[in-house]
C-alpha cells in the first residue's frame, strides 16, 4: 500500500480517496500537500491522521466509522436473541485503529447489561483457532467481532468455526453475513463512500481539507442471515427481524 500511495504522488494526482485506516495512513506518509478524503476510517484522531474531528488541521478530511452507540447496539441485539446472555467473547485486533476505543465503549455498555466480556486478541490468522478454544473453555454464550482487516480477511474461517461451535455471533460488516454469518450491525459503508464524493467535489472546487470537519456515520445497517439461524439452532424473535434492513434467506 505505501508503494501504491507513492506512485499516486509521483504522477501528481489531484486528490486521493482512501477506504480504511491502512490506506489513509499510507497516503498520509506519502504526501502532506495532496488532498486526501477518507471514505471510512475507524479512528482518525486516535491514529493521528487528523488533529480533531471538528478541525482536521492538515490535508486530510472525510468520514469516520466510529460512532459512540455502536458497541451498545451490538450487545443489545445479542441480548434480544439470547435473553440469558451473560458472557460474550470479543474478537479484535489490538493493532487496528479504533480497536481500543471500541473496546472501552463496549465495556461501559456491557456493565449496563450485566454482561462479562472476554477480549481475545487476533493479530494474524494463527490466533483464530486459539481464540475459539479460549472462548469455548470459558463457556462464552456469544461472539462479537470488532472491525479489523485481519478478521475481515479470515471471515469465512471465523464463520465456519462459529457455526461449528453453535454460538450466535454479531459482526461489524454485512460481508460477514453475506458469507454465512448470523448478523451484522454497523455503519452503511456504501453511504459513507457516497458522502465522500461530496467532499471530493468541494475540494476540487476550492475548499481546503483542513476546513472540512470529519463527519461520523449517520446511516447504519442491520443484516440477518436466516440460514445461519437454522445452522446454530437459534430462533430470532420476530420483533428483531422486523428491524432488519436486509434479511438473507
Amino acid at each position: 500500500m505505501p508503494a501504491l500511495a507513492d506512485e499516486l504522488v509521483r504522477i501528481k494526482i489531484d486528490i486521493i480517496v482512501t477506504g480504511g485506516a491502512p490506506a489513509t495512513l499510507s497516503a498520509k506518509d506519502a504526501t502532506r500537500t495532496i488532498p486526501i478524503v477518507m471514505a471510512s476510517d475507524a479512528d482518525p484522531v486516535g491514529s493521528g491522521v487528523v488533529a480533531s474531528l471538528a478541525r482536521p488541521g492538515g490535508n486530510i478530511t472525510g468520514f469516520s466509522t466510529l460512532a459512540t452507540d455502536i458497541s451498545g447496539k451490538r450487545l443489545e441485539l445479542l441480548k434480544e436473541i439470547v435473553p440469558r446472555l451473560s458472557h460474550v467473547a470479543v474478537f479484535g485486533t489490538s493493532t487496528y485503529p479504533g480497536n481500543g476505543q471500541a473496546l472501552k465503549e463496549m465495556e461501559v455498555a456491557a456493565g449496563a447489561f450485566g454482561m462479562k466480556l472476554q477480549y481475545l486478541d487476533v493479530l494474524d490468522s494463527n490466533d483464530i483457532a486459539n481464540a475459539f478454544r479460549e472462548a469455548s473453555k470459558a463457556h462464552a454464550d456469544a461472539v462479537l467481532v470488532l472491525a479489523s482487516s485481519v478478521l475481515l480477511s479470515q471471515r469465512t474461517r471465523i464463520i465456519d468455526l462459529v457455526i461449528k461451535n453453535r454460538v450466535p455471533a454479531i459482526y461489524p460488516k454485512g460481508e460477514y453475513v453475506e458469507d454465512g454469518g448470523l448478523m451484522s450491525y454497523g455503519p452503511n459503508i456504501v453511504d459513507l463512500f457516497r458522502r465522500a464524493a461530496t467532499y471530493v467535489d468541494k475540494i476540487l472546487k476550492g475548499a481546503k481539507p483542513a476546513d472540512l470537519p470529519v463527519e461520523q456515520p449517520t446511516k447504519f445497517e442491520f443484516v440477518i442471515n436466516l440460514k445461519a439461524t437454522k445452522q446454530i439452532g437459534l430462533k430470532v424473535p420476530q420483533s428483531v427481524l422486523y428491524r432488519a434492513d436486509r434479511i438473507i434467506k
